[in-house]
């Protein structure tokens, strides 16, 4: 009898595996962080074998960990694959090893050539296409740098040797032994090479990058068949049937299977997305329109806020600052000041998401005095992250109306004074369940509903959960106060 999903979630600073059981519970995790590689400023690379190595061993650990209690890899249902999405990876197709490493979604290094389609009025064309801007986050300007700038890649693309994948693409042809060359509608959707009405790769915006279609995987439904692992990979072919981008995938994991269910995710970045039904909506304050997944063919849809930094920061704090040990210490530093001193910081590292949407703008600490100390600059860090989720939510709520609940999930909001507030920023309710690997269990779910593990969405969304409500607790005056000091540390940085 199957009785386990294996869920592969492969991070921006982490590679994770999460077994869960018929009940949508977390048994055992396992997780290996990787290299940050910064070639230059504004550069973000990973290398693709690590991502991949570090991805196997959390998985084997996995099975291990089954193996010790008494259970066997064959009860092992399915799996899910799960990801960061945008980062670009382009590998020999008969050698299976990356043309060099992987740009990170993070990487600014095509703004120049992004500010260029924009002086050519483009953004319109891109939009009406793809519900993207025009931005270096996406794959497109990555995938056309590596063929302009790697020796000899574009002639071999264009001779069928290369192979384009986002970073899901890159493990299924892995696990099943460079068989299966797919991707899903969510990832697809990020590219800024998809149609997302159309639900293909659009000929018009190849021809425009110069990118051979046959570099391209498959686009298949986010819940269906990737293929089977190759024996070798983990001792069992195990049968991959879930893959989502890490978002969509929260959303999803999150049972926002209804329109106008919103869910906020604090990773590497933060991420706010809102199912929006079986049509996609057009914002008109700097959100992005996406591909939320595709079941039986059927497309689910969505909006979404970016926060190209968001619990980065804490592990920057950590890093590069070394004035914290552990991200866990940060909440106590941050309660144990009354409030800020005045400090803002804007983690501005990549530039700035939605609803800025400047790729020139840099990080900036400012109102700084004799007295500020380390609390201070830790305060600033955590509250940043929220007055960036709440730039964001302010831009939802002008496209869309009052947003209902809303739920959150990723690391950082494991941490109560961010939660708290978060809360009182917005002056409503944040809800964050017992579990917060939503990702992972968003791939789970995936799979599972394609095998008949679960039956329906309807059933995932019973299963049963707890959740832990922060209420806000700041008087308005104060609010607006701490808002308008803090778009006024945005406007410096740009």
């Amino acid at each position: 009898m199957k009785k386990f999903i294996l869920s592969l979630d492969q991070g921006t600073t982490s590679s994770r595996a999460v077994m869960f059981d018929q009940h949508g519970k977390k048994l055992y995790a396992s997780q290996y962080e990787f290299r940050q590689i910064f070639p230059q400023a504004g550069w973000v690379e990973h290398d693709p074998e690590e991502i991949l190595q570090t991805q196997l061993q959390a998985a084997r650990d996995c099975i291990a960990w089954l193996e010790q209690h008494g259970g066997n890899v064959s009860e092992i249902d399915s799996i899910g694959v799960t990801n960061q999405r945008e980062t670009t990876i382009l590998w020999n197709k008969h050698t299976g090893k990356p043309v060099c490493h992987a740009i990170v979604w993070q990487c600014r290094r095509t703004a120049d050539f992004c500010k260029e389609l924009e002086q050519q009025n483009l953004n319109a064309f891109f939009r009406n296409k793809t519900g993207l801007l025009i931005d270096p986050y996406f794959s497109a300007t990555k995938i056309k740098w590596i063929l302009e700038h790697i020796p000899d890649v574009r002639k071999q693309a264009e001779n069928g040797d290369i192979l384009f994948g986002t970073v899901d693409t890159w493990l299924i042809w892995n696990l099943t032994g460079g068989k299966v060359h797919a991707t899903d509608f969510s990832n697809a959707s990020r590219t800024m090479l998809f149609n997302i009405h159309e639900r293909k790769w659009d000929a018009e915006i190849l021809d425009l990058f110069s990118i051979p279609e046959q570099m391209l995987p498959e686009v298949r439904n986010s819940s269906g068949d990737f293929g089977m692992t190759e024996k070798l990979v983990f001792n069992a072919e195990i049968p991959v049937c879930g893959c989502a981008g890490d978002q969509q995938a929260a959303l999803f994991g999150q049972a926002c299977f209804r329109k106008g269910d919103v869910k906020n995710t604090y990773g590497t970045g933060g991420f706010l997305l809102m199912n929006t039904g079986t049509s996609g909506i057009e914002s008109r304050h700097g959100l992005l329109t996406t591909i939320a997944w595709g079941i039986k063919n059927q497309i689910t849809y969505a909006l979404e806020g970016s926060v190209f930094i968001s619990g980065a920061v804490i592990k920057w704090l950590r890093d590069e600052l070394q004035i914290i040990h552990h991200a866990e210490e940060t909440a106590e530093i941050a309660g144990s000041i009354p409030d800020n001193g005045g400090v803002y910081f804007v983690p501005a590292f990549t530039g700035l998401g939605t609803p800025y949407w400047n790729s020139e703008a840099r990080g900036l600490l400012c109102g700084l005095t004799r007295g500020t100390g380390k609390a201070h600059i830790v305060r600033a860090a955590l509250e940043a992250i929220a007055y960036q989720t709440a730039d964001v939510i302010q831009a939802m709520e002008q496209d869309t109306g009052t947003l209902g609940l809303i739920k959150t999930d990723g690391g950082a909001s494991r941490n109560d004074f961010l939660m708290q507030f978060q809360a009182d920023i917005l002056n409503r309710n944040i809800i964050r369940p017992e579990n917060i690997e939503s990702t992972a269990q968003g791939a789970a779910y995936l799979a599972g509903l394609h095998t008949g593990f679960w039956q329906s969405p309807e059933e995932i969304a019973a299963l049963p959960q707890n959740f832990r409500t922060f209420t806000p607790a700041m008087e308005s005056g104060q609010i607006e106060k701490l808002l308008r000091e803090w778009n006024t540390a945005v406007k410096r940085t740009f």
